[in-house]
């Protein structure tokens, strides 16, 4: 095992670096023009299920499973080219590679994200943020339970997670307790869904935007 760092700083992706509220506003928007309601309605209905049953949102299987009901229909080439070409450079926040790069002048940064296999990456990559950290990039169906694998990685004496989503965060920081440092970011629907967050204690830290990230004192942020 390598040498553990100091200190390794974990990122989630989604709603935390990338505006993904936005990307799906823009995908419902181009279904419903380019399809009709009743097509843009039967895909996110079959996407909420899909997610129920994975943990994590499938948009291209949400596709596949549209596709099985319609397979006759070629638009749906063009409902997966929208998804594969879309401009995800647009949608990352301002601030975020600020943000990633005063993490960095502490210790090593690690995008921790949920997803699929193929969708989730290419999003990543396309964002510009896999090169952002060095191609050092883990993606699970759910993180919070592969807090081994993330150490084995990534071997630290202390972690900071910054994520939107304070279960997440709870869920870690019952794990690791002291060693992890929980920034939770006020941004997309579920950072703002107040019955959710109710159910959780406060994070470490609170920000309203990544870009606020900059503003903490290394001090806080290392516990």
């Amino acid at each position: 095992m390598s040498t553990p760092d100091d200190v390794v700083f974990l990122f989630d992706v989604d709603n935390t670096l990338l505006d993904n509220d936005h990307v799906i506003s823009d995908l419902r928007s181009h279904l419903t023009e380019a399809f009709g309601a009743a097509c843009s309605d039967r895909y996110w209905q079959l996407f909420e299920a899909l997610r129920s049953e994975l943990g994590y949102a499938d948009y291209l299987g949400a596709l596949q499973r549209y596709r099985g009901e319609n397979e006759s229909d070629t638009r749906l080439l063009q409902m997966s080219a929208f998804l594969i070409n879309y401009p995800f450079p647009e949608r990352v926040y301002p601030g975020a590679f600020d943000a990633i790069g005063y993490a960095r002048e502490a210790g090593p940064t690690v995008i921790v994200s949920d997803g699929d296999v193929v969708f989730q990456p290419r999003k990543i990559e396309r964002a510009g943020l896999w090169k952002a950290f060095d191609g050092r990039v883990m993606i699970f169906i759910h993180k919070e339970r592969m807090l081994r694998a993330i150490e084995a990685a990534y071997p630290a004496r202390h972690y900071v997670m910054i994520d939107d989503k304070l279960r997440i965060l709870t869920a870690m920081k019952e794990q690791w307790g002291d060693r992890l440092t929980t920034v939770f970011v006020r941004q997309g629907h579920y950072a703002h869904d107040t019955e959710a967050i109710a159910d959780f204690p406060a994070a470490d830290l609170t920000i309203e935007t990544i870009a606020e990230l900059k503003d903490v004192p290394m001090a806080a942020l290392l516990g």
